[in-house]
């Protein structure tokens, strides 16, 4: 794992930062600082796979979720473990993230669906809640961030 480092602009060059993971996104950003570090990078990139319904991606039509496809399904326990086994395939895809809980419910519009993940080299818990809303995409609420030793 690569600790990439860099001096602070609004400093005298003394103060340094370090990011362990680092990207670029233009989700809810202007276009002046595209850059993304750490947890941020890491959810959003968690988002952008929730995003992409399974044969969306080129040369690879097995990445995404089904989850779209089962909006207005009747919620029975078939549906359920389908849903509940495209989001341990998109946590599990990503190892800087575990998944501690998964829960889902029907929605006005949709699904909802708060999983509870734990950033691998933080140690650090974080709650989501996903609405996957048939009019509007994929919608985020608050999310609530916890110590990971809570779990142990």
């Amino acid at each position: 794992m690569a600790l990439v480092t860099y001096k602070d602009k609004k400093t005298s060059g003394k103060k340094l930062r370090s990011q362990v993971f680092s990207g670029f996104s233009t989700q809810g950003r202007d276009f002046k600082d595209p850059k993304v570090y750490d947890l941020e990078l890491v959810k959003q990139d968690l988002l952008n796979h929730f995003n992409i319904r399974k044969g969306e991606k080129l040369e690879n039509p097995d990445f995404g979720v089904d989850i779209w496809s089962h909006l207005f399904d009747p919620l029975d326990e078939d549906t359920k473990n389908s849903i509940i086994t495209d989001v341990e395939n998109v946590v599990n895809y990503d190892p800087r993230v575990e998944l501690d809980s998964i829960s889902d419910d029907e929605y006005e519009h949709g699904l909802q669906i708060r999983i509870s993940l734990i950033y691998v080299y933080y140690s650090i818990g974080e709650t989501l809640d996903l609405l996957f809303d048939d009019n509007q995409g994929l919608l985020t609420s608050g999310s609530t961030f916890y110590s990971a030793n809570q779990i142990n």
